[in-house]
């Protein structure tokens, strides 16, 4: 049977601000509690507020391992004023942009889990560039155009350990969904051709790939 996380913590996600919707967590939450079996960090990119960051979290701290989470904080494309996604509650009044910042770590405040977490603020690639080491788990759900989640594929996939896993949120096979979701189902299918990667399980736009060869 799958891992749980604990109802608090189940609650804490369910009251931060975000998107994932809670079957999808509970499939990341189980996914990161088997990855934490390898001793390594579990790392995201994207954390906007930290919904996802705390079941991340509270699986790492049942393993003993440290939640890494990379994010600039300032938005994605589809979070920007004027866009669906766009919630005025994240702007700074002061210089007019998005900072996410203050209520991630209000979230993590409130679930009690900042200790188990280390925020690396800036943007993806830059911090992909100078990272040498390996990952028991990668997940990806940050910015969903083909240059942005491309190079998170290419700056994060290669530090996937042996045995550990890659995730990819957003994966939405339809064409219709070519600004939500098609950018990361094309990430998806490049990794599974890669060979490096095979899929273990998916949850609607969730999908859970182990690294079984090497390469991206």
């Amino acid at each position: 049977m799958p891992a749980a996380p604990k109802p608090e913590t189940l609650a804490a996600f369910e009251a931060a601000k975000g998107f994932m919707p809670v079957h999808e967590g509970l499939a990341l939450y189980a996914a990161a509690v088997e990855a934490g079996k390898l001793g390594l960090p579990l790392l995201e990119v994207g954390t906007y507020c930290g919904r996802s960051t705390v079941l991340l979290a509270d699986a790492a701290r049942a393993r003993g391992v440290t939640a890494i989470t990379v994010d600039h904080h300032r938005g994605s494309e589809e979070q920007q004023p004027g866009w669906d996604y766009h919630d005025p509650e994240t702007v700074d009044p002061e210089i007019g942009l998005m900072d996410t910042l203050p209520t991630f770590r209000r979230t993590l405040h409130r679930a009690g889990l900042e200790d188990h977490v280390v925020a690396v603020v800036g943007r993806s690639p830059q911090i992909a560039a100078f990272w040498k080491s390996p990952l028991g788990l990668v997940f990806i759900d940050g910015g969903h155009t083909d240059e942005h989640a491309g190079a998170d594929y290419e700056g994060w996939a290669p530090q996937v350990a042996e045995g550990g896993l890659l995730l990819i949120h957003d994966v939405f096979p339809d064409p219709a969904d070519e600004f939500t979701g098609q950018a990361p189902y094309r990430v998806y299918l490049r990794a599974l051709e890669s060979g490096a990667f095979t899929e273990i399980s998916a949850t609607d736009s969730l999908r859970v790939l182990r690294r079984t060869g090497p390469g991206i």
